[in-house]
């Protein structure tokens, strides 16, 4: 799944985006409401993160955008405002759930796993040419053999599987995958990407090479 989450504690945030991509999702952050809005417009995200006391767009104000858009992506709240009023006020523009700070990391995981679980998108599984993947099932499949991916790989492989036909650069790639190793350099992001296509391409699915710009999903052969 894809998740974006919002969150302008730095250090908050890179806990948040480490457990998230070691459970096998494609995260990104935004520290800022704008940023998050200007994603959030051009993007999709099965989930967002929300803080609400951001320090230019408050979170009320980028949720409230995201649901006059029409927009079906989950949202949980996490807030220091335990104030009742606070809570029904994000329930009332949309949010699914409401997390008050301090929280415990188990109980995060288990809302996370709740509201991902409301999910049933049509791209939640994919066939393109001899590749299966069931992503809530975790489970990948070349010719009709099973293939097992590391979470980087599979982290990376949703991220192009939801983004067909885009560039994505390394800055990109690095963003989705530095909670699972804070130093991922260039070099890092080039073995991860050759070792997924040593796994996938025997299917008949290609990762382009597009120099001085990045990675480019090919989709399949036809």
């Amino acid at each position: 799944m894809r998740i974006l989450v919002v969150e302008d504690d730095s250090l908050l945030a890179e806990g948040l985006v480490k457990l998230l991509t070691r459970a096998g999702h494609a995260v990104e952050h935004a520290m800022t409401g704008k940023h998050a809005d200007r994603l959030l417009a051009e993007e999709r995200f099965d989930l967002v993160v929300l803080d609400i006391g951001l320090p230019d767009v408050d979170g009320f104000e980028v949720l409230r955008r995201l649901r006059a858009r029409h927009s079906s992506t989950l949202v949980l709240v996490l807030t220091a405002r335990d104030a009742v009023e606070d809570r029904v006020k994000g329930l009332d523009l949309g949010a699914e759930d409401y997390l008050t700070k301090p929280f415990s990391l188990i109980e995060f995981e288990a809302r996370v796993r709740a509201l991902l679980r409301r999910i049933a998108p049509p791209s939640a599984r994919w066939t393109i040419a001899g590749l299966n993947v069931d992503v809530p099932a975790k489970r990948v499949r070349v010719h009709d053999k099973p293939v097992d991916l590391t979470p980087r790989e599979w982290a990376l492989l949703e991220l192009f599987l939801t983004r067909p036909g885009r560039v994505l650069s390394k800055e990109q790639i690095g963003g989705s995958l530095f909670g699972l190793d804070e130093q991922l350099s260039p070099n890092a992001i080039e073995v991860h990407v050759s070792r997924l296509r040593a796994k996938i391409e025997p299917a008949g699915v290609h990762i382009r090479t597009v120099r001085g710009f990045g990675y480019l999903w090919a989709g399949g052969d036809e």
